[in-house]
């Protein structure tokens, strides 16, 4: 059970693209990582999709989501194959020309020996016009940003680092703060309480998510807020009303 408050003010939307994804060959590793890394900085993950390598879908969703959100990030489909389509999307969404970038060919030359270079490296130079490019400490090859979207790589590890280059162009709002309430109660038990006590607390999201652990149920209570005073009461409140119901609450900071 989830209640959703006012939407903070710098929100975001990832769109993975890939056919391994929704086959199921790929896990996806990037949705946690960015949601992390983009809270720490005060913007919110608001949504996530997953769409497949085909061009209409690719662009539809990043007009839809470009419009919504103050950023939107993609991941997948920049390499060098045929079915790496990301980056001639994205420029057919924003209406520009994709272009052979100078900048982005000097670093695949400078990583890449002479006679590696080829016409399918080269193609992971095509930037859209007047796209910014997005340093990729790994293998060189380039992401980039046009307008509020943010084209990354779909490799962990190479997406990581991009992030990690990325994070000082952002604008980021007040950072999102966590509590956990955990207890070894039903929800069934808790349901009627929680709700009087979102009810106190409407700028605080409250999240019920049972578990079991060592062959014994529980519930993990997660509040969300900007306001440190407000979580704080709104946790205390939440720890009475477990305390009430004869349970025994555990707090911790964040997720546990």
């Amino acid at each position: 059970m989830t209640q959703n408050t006012r939407e903070a003010d710098v929100t975001a939307a990832l769109l993975i693209i890939g056919n391994e994804i929704l086959s199921g060959r790929t896990k996806d590793a990037n949705l946690p990582f960015l949601a992390e890394k983009l809270n720490e900085v005060g913007i919110r993950l608001r949504e996530a999709r997953v769409v497949p390598d085909l061009e209409g879908e690719i662009i539809d969703a990043v007009n839809a989501l470009r419009a919504r959100y103050t950023y939107v990030f993609t991941t997948g489909g920049i390499g060098p194959t045929h079915d790496d389509i990301t980056a001639e999307c994205i420029a057919k969404a924003f209406g520009v020309a994709l272009e052979r970038n100078a900048e982005a060919v000097a670093r695949l030359q400078a990583h890449y020996k002479t006679d590696q270079i080829n016409e399918a490296r080269l193609r992971m130079a095509n930037i859209p016009a007047g796209g910014i490019l997005i340093d990729n400490p790994v293998s060189k090859a380039p992401g980039f940003q046009i307008g509020n979207v943010f084209v990354l790589a779909g490799v962990p590890m190479i997406m990581q680092g991009m992030v990690e280059n990325l994070l000082p162009r952002l604008r980021g709002g007040a950072r999102m703060l966590a509590r956990t309430v955990s207890c070894g109660l039903p929800e069934g038990t808790l349901a009627e309480g929680l709700e009087a006590v979102q009810k106190r607390f409407p700028e605080i999201e409250i999240g019920s998510y049972p578990y079991l652990r060592n062959k014994e149920y529980g519930v993990s209570l997660v509040l969300h807020g900007t306001d440190e005073a407000m979580l704080e009461q709104a946790t205390e409140a939440v720890a009475s009303l477990v305390r009430d119901l004869g349970g025994e609450p555990s707090v911790t900071v964040g997720y546990s």
